[in-house]
């Protein structure tokens, strides 16, 4: 070997780590690159947001090619190197260059290039996005047959590749993205909870935050007029359902205004208004009826109220548009809301809770952890976990939390005492 061919060696091997170099960095930047953050740049018109975007896409045959030229580079680096070695110091030269050039590639070729990809992994993937369709296409034949190599001998394992994320599994990405939002302040983790309530409108149903039908303010339609406005206008409601004959038999739902415009036309005379005529047809929904599904179709009808029932028509409670924006920003109190007494902390530290408070309620002021799957009130809980209709005076130990049984009304418990487990035994 020549000097002149040492010294063009040396330059290939110099041009070989620097294209390793490019080949790691390329390949970090697309993986760490955010797809969220891409997207809206692409929306935007940005070509090398949407290039990348693509790229992601089809990731498995970037990856392929990338790792393949990576590879070659740093095969070729070793084999000259060690040419070079051996003829400078003899056969001991092929140790020399296995221990240099393994520390050169690792730290120039790998770690050196992605230190620096990681700190900007959205601009760096963009900057290289002209060179990731020619390559693709160029590699194109290459990694198709490595990847068909590659799924067959996980096959003969019995391993099964999956290219996408399932829908599960997105929405369990997006909740890990939700958790990682920068913040440790109250506004923080109050952007935390809207956020992870807006992702809980398709997996909960809507009878997990109605009102019961026990609990609801409804109106006898064969009271007289003069009754009927009179509770009209001592409620805290707008939209009240009026029945007719028992309560489960609900005929109309009675607008405050629309009553207020009737009673305008007869000119005050409350006895001529048809109260039947001025209530709307009530909605009904099932209660298999998810949240999601419920806002739009409040959105689609443009309506605010929906009474639910169950598999046999028979009534549940009833649901306002109000009940599902609360669970995205939390309690909405306005001049004419009414506080329903539910919760009671006492001074040793324990909780007077109703029996038809929900868990969902308890679980968002509190920051418990008490599961919602089965039932979703504090008595429903109870019953479901014992499988009993408790006495008044009984305990029970349900998840952690002790729960004393205070009051009974026939088979329904009315009131139980809470007490948590200790703060670090509550998940967070």
């Amino acid at each position: 070997m020549t000097t002149l061919e040492v010294l063009l060696s040396i330059i290939a091997v110099c041009i070989f780590i620097l294209l390793s170099a490019l080949c790691s960095a390329s390949e970090a930047s697309v993986l760490a690159a955010s797809r969220v953050r891409l997207y809206h740049l692409a929306k935007k018109g940005n070509t090398k947001a949407s290039i990348v975007l693509d790229v992601q896409a089809q990731i498995g045959g970037f990856i392929s090619s990338v790792l393949l030229l990576n590879t070659w580079c740093n095969t070729l680096v070793t084999a000259l190197v060690t040419g070079i070695l051996t003829y400078l110091f003899g056969p001991i030269g092929a140790v020399y260059a296995a221990v240099g050039m393994g520390a050169l590639i690792t730290i120039y070729g790998e770690v050196l290039p992605k230190m620096y990809v990681y700190t900007s992994p959205d601009k760096v993937a963009m900057m290289f996005s002209p060179l990731f369709k020619p390559l693709l296409i160029i590699m194109y034949p290459l990694t198709k047959a490595i990847n068909f190599i590659a799924q067959a001998s996980l096959s003969l394992v019995g391993i099964k590749s999956q290219h996408d994320l399932s829908e599960a599994a997105a929405a369990e990405e997006l909740r890990g993205a939700i958790e990682l939002h920068a913040g440790s302040s109250g506004e923080a983790e109050t952007e935390r909870a809207m956020l992870r309530s807006i992702l809980d409108l398709t997996t909960v149903d809507v009878t997990e935050i109605m009102r019961h039908r026990k609990t609801m303010f409804m109106i006898n339609i064969d009271l007289p007029n003069q009754d009927i406005v009179e509770q009209v206008l001592k409620a805290p409601y707008t939209r009240i359902p009026v029945w007719r004959d028992n309560p489960d038999n609900i005929v109309g739902v009675l607008h405050a205004k629309d009553l207020l415009r009737a009673a305008q036309v007869h000119e005050g005379d409350i006895e001529k208004l048809d109260i039947e005529k001025i209530a709307s047809s009530p909605w009904f929904i099932p209660e298999s009826t998810t949240l999601f599904s419920q806002l739009s179709a409040f959105r689609q009808r443009h309506e605010h109220f929906a009474l639910v029932i169950d598999e046999y028509g028979d009534l549940q409670g009833m649901l306002t548009l109000e009940d599902i924006l609360e669970e995205i920003v939390g309690e909405i109190v306005d001049e004419h809301d009414v506080e329903i007494p539910g919760v009671r902390i006492s001074s040793d530290g324990t909780y007077v809770v109703d029996g038809t408070v929900t868990l969902r309620d308890l679980n968002r002021e509190f920051r418990w952890d008490l599961p919602d799957e089965h039932a979703a009130t504090v008595a429903g809980v109870v019953l479901h976990e014992t499988r009993e209709i408790p006495e008044v005076g009984q305990s029970f130990l349900i998840h952690g939390f002790r729960i004393d049984i205070l009051r009974r009304h026939r088979h329904q418990i009315t009131q139980v005492r809470l007490t948590p487990p200790p703060p670090q035994e509550i998940k967070p």
